[in-house]
């Protein structure tokens, strides 16, 4: 299978302080693939490495079969999107205007949207169920809303791979599972390789094809959600109490934290 994603002998430093350390891994095109992990671990440094957002120091990523430094800056925008988390402060746009923002790498340099274009964003949003908003500002629209909003946005782009970092989090549960579900929907019906930052392992157990779990810059493993989300790898990768059972929805691990008040 061809990968979306190689990365080989990727380290990254602030300063002095190494955040990355010796990343080598694939990801297979057309998988949901979960990177987790604890606070500090280098989660969203390695995803914006992947999508070109900060430039590599040390060791190589390739999307697509090609090396990132190969691409152009348009040419990188046309075949993977960005979803980060949460929308930048003051973004006074409405909800067809920030969707439309998703055709500027395949638009000539006046960036006057076409009637394809104007097809391509009403398309977006009825994949995301949004276009009943296309009028609104974004600041009047929930978590939720705004998160379905960023992503037709990255849909818009038309990318072959699509990199998110936390889309869940500040979500309540209902609204979690319709962006996990969501992605799952991308990938499946567009093919598209998603890749996603996440801190919820059982969101991740029941989505991931692969999971990489890191620690302080470095893999601790990667693999199937039942091959990384065992009691004795979680337990020091994330130093705390906690229990791994089967889910009773399948083959798949859960994971509960425990309470110091249930360890007397």
């Amino acid at each position: 299978m061809k990968s979306a994603f190689a990365v080989e002998n990727l380290s990254y430093a602030y300063g002095s302080q190494y955040v990355l350390q010796n990343l080598s891994f694939a990801v297979p095109q057309g998988e949901m693939f979960i990177v987790i992990g604890p606070n500090g671990a280098g989660k969203t440094t390695l995803i914006k490495l992947m999508v070109g957002i900060i430039k590599t120091q040390t060791g190589q990523i390739e999307i697509l079969q090609a090396p990132i430094g190969n691409y152009s800056q348009k040419r990188l925008a046309q075949v993977s999107a960005y979803v980060p988390q949460g929308l930048p402060v003051g973004f006074p746009f409405t909800v067809e205007e920030t969707v439309l923002l998703g055709r500027a790498p395949h638009q000539k340099v006046l960036g006057l949207a076409s009637q394809n274009d104007l097809e391509i964003a009403q398309q977006a949003m009825m994949f995301t169920e949004i276009g009943h908003l296309a009028r609104r500002k974004l600041d009047q629209l929930s978590g939720g809303e705004q998160q379905r909003v960023l992503i037709a946005r990255a849909i818009c782009q038309q990318p072959q791979v699509i990199l998110l970092d936390e889309p869940t989090a500040s979500l309540d549960l209902s609204h979690q599972i319709r962006i996990m579900d969501l992605m799952e929907k991308l990938k499946t019906e567009k093919g598209v390789t998603v890749v996603m930052v996440s801190h919820d392992v059982n969101l991740a157990a029941m989505y991931g094809d692969q999971l990489l779990l890191l620690k302080a810059g470095k893999i601790v493993c990667m693999g199937s959600p039942p091959e990384v989300l065992n009691f004795k790898t979680l337990e020091e990768t994330y130093n705390c109490k906690l229990l791994v059972d089967n889910s009773p929805l399948g083959n798949l691990p859960r994971v509960t934290l425990v309470p110091r008040k249930f360890l007397k």
